[in-house]
């Protein structure tokens, strides 16, 4: 297996279905945390669906739609960085993150996000990166306007998430732009 350092102890690997076990006892140490806008807490609940998640991954992987790694601070898993979308036909693919609190303000999603960009404007081509954030998230945001993304849009009252419709954010990076981002 493959590591990509962060930086300060951290460093980016590929998140496997193997890994359920280790994954799950990271988002149970964050749950509250994770699921204040992701999903992903409240559907990972035991060692199967946890298992089934990283299934899904490995298998959009494999059909070439889809990644995910983790983020590893001092050899712990803290959070991830994934590609929940991504259509190589199309040259556009969607970035996404999630971290537990002893992960957070350390840059490390920044970083790890850096490296999911450049492989894929670099190394296949994509044309086009988009961020989605709740738009309350503003940690989220942050990373957005960091990475030199352009805000498109809000997407008002789009998704249910716990009862409540929230507004979904979108966020995007153009191949020339990032290329143009990463000189300075």
């Amino acid at each position: 297996m493959y590591a990509i350092s962060l930086g300060d102890g951290a460093e980016l690997r590929p998140l496997e279905p193997w890994q359920a076990e280790e994954y799950l006892a990271h988002i149970d140490r964050g749950r509250e945390y994770i699921g204040r806008y992701i999903a992903m807490a409240d559907f990972c609940t035991d060692l199967d669906s946890a298992r089934a998640f990283l299934q899904s991954y490995a298998e959009k992987q494999a059909a070439d739609t889809g990644r995910i790694y983790g983020i590893r601070l001092d050899d712990t898993l803290v959070g991830g960085v994934l590609f929940p979308r991504f259509d190589a036909a199309t040259g556009a693919c969607e970035v996404g993150c999630w971290l537990e609190p002893a992960g957070t303000g350390r840059g490390l999603v920044t970083r790890a996000v850096r490296v999911l960009i450049d492989w894929a404007v670099d190394a296949r081509g994509m044309h086009r990166v988009e961020w989605r954030a709740a738009a309350a998230n503003t940690g989220s945001i942050s990373v957005a306007r960091r990475l030199g993304m352009t805000h498109e849009g809000t997407l008002r009252e789009s998704y249910p998430y716990r009862g409540i419709r929230h507004d979904m954010q979108v966020w995007a990076v153009l191949a020339p732009e990032w290329k143009a981002h990463r000189k300075h």
